[in-house]
């Protein structure tokens, strides 16, 4: 089902702070052109909030909150879902334990309903925890052979060693099997709180019959969250180079290093020059140098990405074995003479005449539009964000772009190269390959995707 928002340019100025009579507030969009409710909505938390010993416990519970809640066992919880086709989907990101719930505008009293009964009354019965683990680890089985995967779990074991930011979100083959049930009601405990609730909806609702919802909805969550400190970290220093032996024709390269973290200063020059580097697809410099000029590999992107106590710089790109040593010179290069030339002023202009124009093309749904909202929450980003945002793009000068790119890229790369050792490449495959595209699109390294769903 397509959640369309018409004219999102005008409806993104018309965001309304809403608060419930509860005290639930939310960032409100009213569009009636279609007759649908898109809804997202994230807790403080996360990923970051499994314990030490458990990674993983928080993508089960997401996998188990709609298997079943108060007196619908999962069949019956589902039925009801398909049967009115309401979408109601949750998932544990680095910082954040994220849902979404979208539906047609007349059956939003059961939609909202079921989305209460998952988030107070989780059954989580012993053969749906089964089904739903095994689903788990066959996942991370297939990861376990899959060079993308393998060099994002890597990554960020380079950049942040122990910290929870270094553990991946879906858990591992060792930890999964070992997490109980208790300790998935301990997490909902815990995580799922009123205190630390974002929501932005946009859709065919006023906002009277909303605030009644939000109440009914969240309203019986605890009033404060039990979280965990996690500590700022600083993503490992470069350079550093990492190598998986891995007997896969296409090498998979992930290179990287410390980012910039969204409330910086040197935030949006850093998402300009960046663009120019390897956001921008087809007309970035990696592109042309990696794939245009010496057709190393069929893609390569670069991406910053941001977490609450931390950030990265992080890029992929896949290539034949035997290629792989002359990808990765290839990459710290232009990474190299970026850091000390910066962009051109042609450059710049491009970059920011693409980001502006782009932002509201990137805001076309209600689903879309709704998902900004409560990213633009989640980075503490003031209400009229949309608004201001062209002129904040606008404002980066050459000067901000040439220091900013020393700042991100003057020291190197985190590089870390799945497949083939430099001997192994140097014999023939045993299934030879063309480069190819990476097997897996962004990878496991980014806290939850390489590239953020809204736009910035």
């Amino acid at each position: 089902m397509t959640m369309l928002a018409s004219r999102p340019s005008q409806a993104a100025t018309k965001i309304q702070r809403l608060v419930s009579p509860g005290g639930i507030e939310a960032w409100f969009v009213q569009d009636s052109t279609v007759p649908l409710i898109a809804m997202e909505y994230a807790f403080g938390g996360g990923a970051s909030q499994d314990p030490a010993a458990k990674p993983g416990v928080g993508n089960l519970v997401g996998d188990l909150l709609d298997e079943g809640s108060g007196d619908l066992d999962s069949k019956t919880f589902h039925e009801r879902l398909d049967r009115r086709a309401i979408e109601l989907s949750f998932s544990s990101q680095r910082d954040n334990f994220r849902g979404s719930l979208r539906m047609l505008k007349d059956n939003k009293d059961e939609a909202f309903d079921l989305l209460r009964s998952a988030l107070t009354s989780p059954r989580f019965e012993a053969p749906d925890v089964e089904r739903i683990r095994a689903q788990v680890l066959s996942n991370l089985r297939r990861e376990s052979t899959n060079p993308s995967s393998l060099a994002g779990r890597k990554f960020l074991e380079v950049a942040f060693g122990d910290h929870p930011y270094g553990r991946g979100a879906q858990g591992t083959l060792e930890s999964v099997p070992t997490i109980e049930i208790a300790e998935l009601k301990d997490y909902v405990r815990r995580v799922l709180a009123k205190d630390t609730l974002k929501v932005a909806v946009v859709g065919d609702v006023d906002p009277d019959t909303l605030g009644k919802l939000l109440d009914k909805t969240f309203g019986g969550l605890p009033a404060k969250a039990t979280l965990t400190p996690v500590a700022d970290i600083v993503a490992a220093k470069p350079p550093q180079r990492a190598l998986i032996p891995l007997d896969v024709p296409q090498t998979v390269v992930t290179f990287g290093g410390p980012g910039i973290r969204r409330s910086e200063p040197d935030f949006m020059p850093g998402y300009v020059v960046n663009h120019i580097l390897g956001g921008g697809g087809l007309s970035s410099r990696l592109y042309r140098e990696v794939r245009e000029k010496r057709g190393l590999a069929y893609s390569v992107y670069g991406a910053l990405v941001w977490m609450e106590h931390s950030s990265l710089f992080i890029g992929n790109t896949g290539t034949r074995a035997d290629r792989a040593g002359e990808t990765v010179d290839a990459i710290e290069k232009e990474v190299r003479r970026m850091a000390e030339e910066g962009p051109t002023q042609k450059e710049l202009d491009e970059a920011k005449s693409y980001l502006k124009g782009s932002q509201m093309l990137a805001l076309d749904t209600s689903s879309k539009l709704a998902q900004a909202m409560l990213q633009y929450q989640t980075d503490k980003l003031p209400i009229d964000y949309i608004e201001k945002r062209n002129a904040i793009v606008d404002a980066v000068t050459l000067d901000d772009a040439r220091k900013v790119s020393q700042r991100l890229w003057g020291q190197g790369l985190l590089t870390v190269v799945v497949g083939r050792t430099p001997q192994a490449a140097a014999q023939p495959a045993s299934a030879p390959s063309a480069a190819t595209p990476p097997a897996a699109s962004p990878p496991a390294a980014a806290p939850s995707a390489a590239k953020p769903s809204a736009p910035n």
